[in-house]
């Protein structure tokens, strides 16, 4: 069977409350679950302590057994102590778009034309 450490989504429609919970993979995000670790809340500031309440015991030894957790949860996890996640890196996040490129040459042809204009009287 294969675990995972996930969120299971509760709370109304647009108050997101989320479970933190060891799953089978299998079933629905919002279903059967095999064991609750405890709870987040992402309406709260960051830097609230009710925002995240885990399990740090729990979740470490579902972790030892093979339950694999989510993103999310590994980054509860890791600010836990109990796993560590590796910083991902995207280096091609700030390097703008095609039309973007295309925008910022016509701006400049527009701009370097009435120089040359100048320059040529």
């Amino acid at each position: 069977m294969a675990l995972k450490l996930r969120l299971a989504r509760a709370g109304t429609k647009k108050r997101p409350f989320y479970h933190i919970v060891v799953a089978d993979a299998r079933s629905p995000r919002d279903g059967r679950f095999i064991e609750k670790l405890g709870t987040y809340n992402p309406l709260l500031n960051k830097d609230a302590e009710n925002r995240v309440v885990l399990n740090t015991e729990r979740a470490q030894h579902w972790v030892s057994v093979g339950a694999v957790p989510t993103d999310r949860v590994l980054r509860f996890l890791d600010a836990a102590g109990v796993a560590k996640r590796d910083p991902r890196n995207n280096p091609n996040k700030g390097v703008p778009g095609d039309k973007a490129k295309e925008r910022a040459e016509e701006r400049a042809a527009r701009a370097a034309a009435p120089a040359e204009e100048a320059a040529a009287e």
